[in-house]
């Protein structure tokens, strides 16, 4: 039944949502009344999407706790107020505007457009639909005030998002979200705030000229092509592609076409944008069975290597061929892929000027294998908090640095400074010239690898998942209760990073450190889990493979361990 204050809440929105399609949505259900109109309607009115340092995100549908033109509204009249208030010159600088192809996803771009104009601010439209890392790098080209995409990245299909950058092409990170977030609360009636035209003299509708300025920064970073040719140099390498339904393939295709490599071949069925995601149950590359048409096409065709990018293009999955796998195929992990495009890179710029100001940035809950070669090299290195808003800043308190590259274990890359963000199609790039760099040499990807854990020692890194209904409680528990030994052994140091330590910022995090292993306990920030991050390092002695087997052992034990720890918790 719905309850007389439900109803009025209900009722308040109808009459202030702009979107007259979810108007007559709410309509309905209200006019259902039945048990299951009920309690979709108490989901949707028990509280609102909160702007935070990802934006806004969550599934299409109307009310204030779904992703829809109102949410919209509210969150881009809230930002045109803040760029105000703090960027002098920011309505002619402008925002930047970009969209996937996900649903609602133009009618939000839109929504944006007409407010920031309502409000006297320039916007710039990027070509519809776009990947995430092309709006990050045309705030800069364009030298605007901001940037809104919008985007659910790799979230299910029936969700939607509103990604915030700023001047500096990077995410927004504290306080910038809880002061919008506030403006946000503080705002009046919907039906208020003034909106403008989408074909006024404020808003200008670019071309190709940006992706075309993107590929040749992209192209420039990748350096000169380094395709094997010839028959000295064996057949060009054999490439599988898939976009996964998103919106990369286009520019991904492109950029390997100017970067001198041959044309991948494309998974067909997943080749062009699709809301709905029909072949993938969860449109992730890193999720099981995200990649199975991939690998079904690398497989037939005997490939040399499989690409795949999560649907806004800013992430990138790869695998090679390996007989000791499942299927003749591994996935490499991020970690994996971190550390080897830390060693290409470092490699490849060892020769130039001022080596010692590369820097290279991964986060506290990545492999610390990064931290081992760059010291190795003579590189700078810095750990941030997860999040790419914060890889791309992780060296600011180093003036003078080069940033090289940038990576997270969840498959984001950011190779050089041409996005301050992941990007997916700049971190392809540099796969496929690690890949043709080894192809030349006689080895793969796997070889390259077993080098680094040779070099550099074992790192195996794993991830758990504990699902709770109060996964501060549990911080709190672990904080008055801290373990002294986990799996037999002891605990040699606790960092607790509430206060903040080692630069960081505060953050809900605890890391356990024992003798040559780590664990790091958070919970997540917008479900009711606790996420827990495992490595395990040690010297690969004569033994490379004995000395991965006891790595996993202990890891497997380690795991077990903390899973009984934070249950009984």
């Amino acid at each position: 039944m719905i309850t007389a204050g439900l109803r009025s809440r209900v009722e308040a929105w109808i009459s202030d949502d702009p979107d007259p399609g979810d108007r007559a949505e709410l309509r309905g259900l209200l006019a259902d009344g039945g048990t299951e109109a009920a309690a979709e309607l108490a989901d949707r009115f028990g509280g609102r999407l909160e702007f935070g340092t990802a934006g806004l995100r969550g599934v299409v549908a109307a009310g204030p706790n779904r992703m829809n033109r109102a949410v919209v509204r509210a969150a881009t009249a809230a930002l045109a107020g803040w760029l105000a208030a703090r960027e002098p010159g920011a309505a002619d600088a402008g925002v930047v505007i970009g969209c996937d192809a996900r649903h609602g996803s133009s009618r939000f771009a839109d929504e944006a457009a007409r407010v920031l104009t309502g409000a006297g601010v320039r916007v710039h439209l990027l070509p519809r639909p776009c990947p995430t890392p092309l709006l990050a790098f045309s705030i800069r080209q364009l030298s605007a005030a901001a940037g809104v995409m919008i985007t659910a990245s790799h979230n299910p299909a029936a969700d939607n998002g509103y990604k915030l950058y700023l001047a500096d092409g990077a995410q927004i990170i504290p306080p910038a979200d809880a002061e919008i977030e506030a403006a946000i609360r503080a705002l009046g009636p919907l039906r208020e705030v003034p909106t403008g035209p989408l074909d006024g003299p404020l808003v200008t509708r670019h071309g190709d000229e940006i992706a075309g300025a993107y590929l040749a920064a992209l192209t420039a970073e990748a350096g000169h092509p380094t395709e094997p040719a010839g028959p000295a140099s064996g057949a060009p390498l054999r490439v599988v592609y898939t976009a996964m339904h998103g919106v990369a393939g286009r520019l991904m295709l492109e950029a390997i076409a100017r970067a001198g490599f041959a044309p991948p071949h494309v998974v067909a069925a997943q080749a062009d944008p699709d809301p709905d995601f029909p072949t993938v149950a969860f449109p992730n590359p890193e999720e099981p069975g995200a990649l199975d048409l991939a690998l079904a096409e690398a497989r037939r065709l005997g490939a040399d290597l499989v690409l795949a990018s999560d649907p806004d293009g800013d992430r990138l999955a790869v695998a090679v061929p390996d007989p000791r796998a499942g299927g003749g195929w591994r996935r490499l992990t991020g970690d994996q892929l971190g550390a080897l495009l830390g060693g290409y890179l470092l490699d490849r710029t060892a020769a130039q000027p001022g080596p010692g100001s590369r820097l290279v940035v991964t986060t506290i809950v990545s492999s610390t294998m990064l931290s081992k070669i760059a010291a190795a090299a003579g590189a700078r290195y810095a750990e941030t908090l997860t999040g790419f808003k914060w890889i791309v800043r992780g060296g600011q308190d180093r003036p003078g640095g080069r940033f090289l590259l940038g990576y997270e274990e969840a498959l984001g890359y950011a190779v050089g400074d041409v996005v301050r963000d992941k990007d997916g199609i700049g971190a392809a790039l540099a796969v496929l010239g690690l890949a043709a760099r080894e192809r030349r040499a006689g080895r793969s990807l796997l070889d390259a690898y077993d080098a680094l854990e040779t070099a550099h020692g074992v790192h195996l890194t794993r991830q758990l998942t504990l699902r709770t209904g109060s996964p501060g409680d549990v911080m709190t528990a672990l904080r008055a209760a801290p373990p002294a030994a986990l799996a037999g052994q002891p605990v040699t140091a606790a960092e607790d990073l509430a206060a903040g330590d080692r630069g960081l910022p505060p953050s809900d995090v605890i890391i356990y450190r024992l003798a040559g292993a780590r664990v790091v306990v958070r919970p997540s920030g917008t479900e009711p889990k606790l996420k827990v991050y495992f490595e395990v390092a040690g010297p690969a002695g004569g033994d490379l493979a004995g000395a991965r087997r006891a790595a996993a052992a202990r890891l497997d034990r380690l795991r077990a361990a903390v899973g009984e720890l934070l249950a009984a918790r």
